[in-house]
């Protein structure tokens, strides 16, 4: 297989597994919904360094020590686990905003950032990398990705554009999904419903979370 052949493979299936609804999803939806776009794509920043992180532990080896150590491994989801309750138990709070409220959320970015529990950039990029990055299934992604698709013999700058290309691609999908969600009109409709979705992605999160440790518990 030719180096372009891998490359459009790669690209196909890393399209359908960041646009697939999960822990990616769930935080951008609940940061566009809390806050405004500023923290989306902060957030989706943070996402991406994830990436980044996955990548470069695929690369020297350690993605693939880490799905083959069974200590290791549970560990990293039992991590995850504890993060994705954390999160959820924070999106399960979300109140109904009132009218008064809608009105100032609606009236720009500057009045948002009055409100004392507006995270910082550096919070929400921080909230986006974590979520990325202990994502067990994202190792495993990776881990697959560069042990199976990418031939071994495949160059080590090679691979590295592989990884830079998914980085840039996973940025521009969430940026482009924090943009989207914070358009005034589909704001507008989140901020009316928006704790109904708040709380949603909270229950999936938990789900997640649920999932991670009975996974481990039936091994």
């Amino acid at each position: 297989m030719s180096y372009l052949e891998q490359f459009f493979l790669i690209a196909v299936v890393h399209l359908l597994a960041v646009a697939s609804p999960g822990p990616d999803f769930a935080i951008i939806l609940k940061q566009s919904i809390r806050y405004d776009r500023k923290i989306a794509v902060y957030t989706s920043f943070g996402i991406a360094t994830g990436i980044l992180l996955h990548v470069t532990y695929s690369l020297v080896g350690i993605g693939l020590l880490i799905a083959s150590d069974e200590r290791l491994f549970t560990g990293l989801k039992y991590i995850a686990a504890s993060y994705f309750c954390y999160i959820a138990w924070h999106s399960l709070r979300a109140k109904k905003t009132e009218p008064s409220q809608q009105e100032q959320q609606s009236s720009g970015d500057e009045t948002s950032e009055q409100n004392g529990d507006y995270p910082s950039i550096k919070k929400a990029f921080f909230t986006g990398f974590l979520i990325n990055g202990l994502n067990v299934k994202a190792t495993l992604f990776f881990v697959s990705l560069f042990s199976v698709i990418i031939a071994p013999d495949t160059p080590f700058a090679i691979k590295l554009s592989y990884g830079l290309y998914m980085t840039l691609a996973t940025a521009a999908w969430f940026v482009f999904l924090s943009y989207l969600l914070t358009h005034p009109k589909i704001r507008y409709f989140l901020q009316i419903r928006g704790y109904l979705l708040d709380r949603g992605m909270g229950v999936i999160l938990l789900l997640l979370a649920v999932q991670l440790i009975l996974s481990d518990l039936n091994t």
